[in-house]
């Protein structure tokens, strides 16, 4: 059974990667970090504008701006079996601002923000420097198996 990635458009859609793009950057992420090669998940992206960024940021981070990405696991109650990971919440205007003043392909800063959402509901995260170092590493070999450049290295 395949990795089940629901996506929601909830703001006035641009450049958007296609449906397969979503799964390849999921499949790959998660294939790199799952210990059960035979186990599935299930996701939801939802892609908002600047507004509905800032609201969750402020109401659940307690920072009264947008951001690129938001995760929020789903936290399983026990005794119950459900491979639900949880919800990216990716700002496109955030997204592609940071694509064109980092000078990033776009979709490549795409995959990279799905793919690090990603990793944050799967418990990794980057609050001290060894974390950081972690999450990073993993991220970059999740994008060299893309074909996509170091996203850390300045261009």
């Amino acid at each position: 059974m395949a990795n089940v990635v629901d996506i929601q458009i909830a703001c006035k859609p641009t450049e958007l990667p296609s449906e397969a793009q979503f799964q390849r950057w999921i499949d790959t992420t998660l294939a790199e970090v799952s210990s059960n090669s035979g186990q599935f998940f299930e996701l939801t992206i939802r892609l908002v504008n600047k507004e509905e960024s800032q609201q969750l940021n402020k109401q659940y981070r307690g920072k009264d701006k947008p951001t690129n990405v938001l995760s929020f696991p789903f936290e399983v109650p026990d005794g119950v079996e459900l491979n639900l990971l949880g919800d990216l919440i990716i700002c496109i205007d955030v997204m592609q601002q940071e694509a064109q003043e980092q000078n990033k392909a776009l979709f490549d800063h795409w995959a990279h923000l799905v793919i690090h959402g990603c990793l944050h509901l799967l418990g990794f995260d980057h609050i001290n420097d060894s974390e950081a170092l972690e999450m990073e590493s993993l991220e970059i070999a999740i994008l060299h198996k893309l074909g996509i450049d170091d996203p850390y290295i300045e261009k």
